[in-house]
């Protein structure tokens, strides 16, 4: 059986559907009421390719040009970068710290993010070494480090800071010790007193934690390290983001919106949360058929073992898990998410720097031809085509309507609203086509329609989407037939 048949197997009837196939009448009603305002933006973890110069090979200017295009169609609205400082400010051999050390590539991505009015997220990973998680000395080098980003080389993007990744896990250096994490917290939020300015220009973003998962070693799992944060340390708090990686029958199904609203319970009224990153993973049973394609793509791979890496990423139906993900986020009262992750070339397993076991995840892998002798990798992949529409349509900002409809029938939608102008979108993940009959707030003109199929992708020299209809009139009210395992994006934004 070739790749094509056992994916068609696995992806819930994936195949193209004849004419004949049964339609089903849906009617979703788009209201004016605003369930999810000021909305900050959809993007990407993008790190600033702290391995490229070990591997042998720093992101040429024409690398850089090629991302920058791709970047430019998407408008993200937030972005997530992660940093490990022995690759930056502090020398592992040596022990000292400089600030100019490997400074190029982090200053072309967060230049890139001020040009662009992107929000980001700047963080560390771990301490340099980790034992020195409670070390004054990381404290003191960290701060100054992010005051040198934002301050002397002006990169106003960066928002918001984080002092660990994931520290609930029993992979980071704080092994879920949600004490040690707070008094860490406390210990940044004092040194950056210190630089004036910088406690105002620059809030913590925490705790960071992953959904589904209880490190033994922890007090809380992760609703509870929210609850604590909250409890403890609001304060110190300006925006709150956990990490989800869901399974596909998880968030098909419809379960994930109550998981959503779980884990958003104990955030303060006034606070936002965003998915500070997100992609799939199958572990779990129901999505079996799905692991074990996964896990007979790793045989013999040339660069990857698979540990932590999304093999399926390269398939069609990844492009309409993540956009049902992000609606479910938008829907469910979020204002942000981060897709884990923009590009293959940013880490190795355990950042170890082997290229023969890195983290295969992104839209593409930048360095394919220069570092991994395939230059097919560095092609767009499928799933951008449609995370690009949702980050750029649904703009910093953004106000989120009320959209209703039945999600039994296995459609998902959601609306916005930016400045007087309109977003539609919507994916069915059923077997069968359904007839829409869309229902707006208002009257819209010179509208596009995008349409994700498979084998109708529309899209323009460079590989970014196209609309498959221009100049649409539409008086509140539109018909359209969604077919199976499918998306559309309705908008009149240029």
């Amino acid at each position: 059986m070739n790749i094509k048949n056992i994916l068609t197997a696995i992806i819930l009837s994936m195949s193209v559907l004849s004419c004949s196939t049964p339609k089903e009448e849906l009617q979703v009603t788009v209201s004016s009421d605003i369930i999810n305002s000021g909305y900050i933006g959809n993007g990407v973890e993008w790190d600033p390719y702290d391995e490229a110069e070990a591997w042998g090979s720093s992101i040429s200017e024409d690398d850089w040009q090629k991302l920058f295009k791709r970047l430019d169609f998407m408008r993200m609205g937030y972005v997530r970068c992660m940093i490990n400082s022995p690759f930056r400010y502090y020398d592992a051999q040596t022990g000292k710290y400089d600030k100019t050390r490997n400074i190029e590539s982090i200053s072309r991505l967060l230049k890139y993010c001020n040009d662009n009015n992107i929000t980001v997220m700047y963080g560390e990973y771990n301490p340099p070494k980790w034992d020195m998680k409670t070390d004054q000395r990381w404290i003191d080098m960290s701060v100054d480090y992010l005051n040198y980003l934002v301050t002397d080389l002006g990169f106003s993007c960066i928002k918001y800071f984080v002092i660990f990744n994931e520290p609930d896990g029993n992979w980071a250096s704080t092994n879920g010790d949600y004490e040690l994490w707070k008094s860490m917290l406390v210990r940044f939020a004092d040194k950056m007193k210190e630089y004036p300015g910088l406690s105002e220009k620059v809030k913590f973003a925490g705790p960071d934690v992953v959904v589904d998962y209880k490190n033994p070693a922890s007090a809380y799992d992760a609703p509870g390290w929210i609850k604590q944060t909250a409890t403890d340390v609001d304060s110190l708090i300006g925006l709150y983001d956990i990490h989800a990686y869901p399974g596909q029958h998880e968030v098909r199904s419809g379960q994930y919106t109550n998981i959503l609203v779980r884990h958003k319970e104990s955030v303060p009224k006034d606070k936002k949360i965003v998915l500070g990153e997100a992609g799939y993973k199958y572990w779990r049973e129901a999505d079996s058929l799905l692991m074990k394609e996964y896990n007979r793509r790793l045989e013999g791979h040339p660069f990857t073992k698979g540990s932590d890496s999304n093999m399926l990423v390269y398939d069609y139906f990844y492009g309409l898990d993540m956009p049902l993900l992000c609606m479910e986020v938008m829907n469910g009262g979020y204002s942000g998410i981060a897709a884990w992750m923009l590009d293959d070339a940013m880490h190795s397993n355990g950042d170890s720097g082997k290229t023969e076991d890195i983290k295969l995840w992104g839209m593409w892998n930048i360095l394919g031809k220069e570092v991994f002798n395939d230059v097919s990798q560095e092609e767009i992949r499928p799933w951008y085509y449609t995370w690009s529409l949702m980050c750029r349509y649904f703009p910093t900002g953004s106000n989120i309507l009320k959209t209703s409809i039945d999600r039994t029938k296995g459609v998902y939608a959601v609306a916005g609203e930016f400045n007087g102008k309109y977003v539609f979108a919507a994916v069915n993940i059923g077997e069968t086509h359904k007839d829409l009959n869309i229902s707006l707030p208002a009257s819209i003109q010179n509208a596009s329609l995008y349409v994700y199929e498979e084998g109708n992708m529309k899209t323009n020299e460079d590989g970014h989407p196209v609309p498959s209809q221009k100049g649409l009139s539409i008086d509140k009210e539109y018909k359209i037939t969604l077919k199976a395992q499918s998306f559309i994006l309705l908008t009149n934004m240029d």
